[in-house]
């Protein structure tokens, strides 16, 4: 059984994952939280949980990181926090977990970027979303930079609908929409298919099933 690190479980995203994850046979989650008062949801799976703040030192990641197979990082800032924030999770939150990962000597990472962040996406961007494309630029680029085992997924515009198990998933497609729970069954996927280490793709929702557009790659 593979103990995978879910940083950020308590975003709707991890939420999704960490379900996900309680429900495989192969797989079970370790739940980082920033609060202890977030724990019951998780523990109501049966998942671990560790109480561990991003902003914490990345030495309180790599104790949570200790003996566990693979690391997924689900975290983010949210639309509606300042600069400060972005940088602070989106970049240095991001940063830090991967060394950490280094530190405990986890192979496997799984990182939850933006859609598009390329440099022109960042020159694209106007002045109150390009500080968070930048962050996610150099984020990506620290964890390609790494020795890793790393998968970095880019889903399209996030919604809350059902998840319909389809996705058009490539290195690069047209942007559109993709559920959350879609997104959490496409890092399940990638997880237990090494076929997605160094990778990196878009997903938006599309016509073929999850499992074999992972298979496609």
């Amino acid at each position: 059984m593979k103990k995978i690190l879910v940083a950020g479980a308590n975003g709707q995203i991890g939420k999704h994952l960490v379900t996900l994850i309680q429900k495989s046979d192969n797989l079970e989650a370790k739940a980082m939280i920033r609060n202890r008062e977030q724990a019951s949801f998780f523990e109501n799976l049966g998942a671990e949980t560790v109480v561990v703040d991003l902003e914490e030192g990345a030495d309180a990641i790599a104790k949570a990181a200790k003996n566990v197979d693979a690391v997924v990082f689900t975290a983010g800032s949210g639309g509606h926090t300042g600069k400060d924030k972005t940088i602070m999770v989106d970049l240095d939150g991001a940063v830090k977990t991967v060394e950490a990962a280094k530190s405990a000597n986890v192979k496997r990472f799984v990182l939850i970027s933006s859609f598009d962040t390329t440099r022109e996406a960042i020159l694209e961007a106007n002045s109150s979303f390009a500080p968070y494309v930048a962050a996610k630029h150099y984020a990506d680029e620290w964890l390609k930079g790494s020795d890793l085992d790393y998968t970095i997924i880019h889903p399209g515009l996030l919604t809350n609908d059902e998840g319909t198990g389809q996705v058009n998933l490539a290195s690069k497609v047209e942007r559109d929409e993709v559920p959350r729970k879609d997104i959490a069954s496409v890092i399940l996927e990638s997880l237990e298919n090494d076929a997605t280490i160094g990778k990196e793709f878009q997903v938006v929702s599309g016509t073929k099933s999850i499992k074999k557009a992972v298979e496609s790659l």
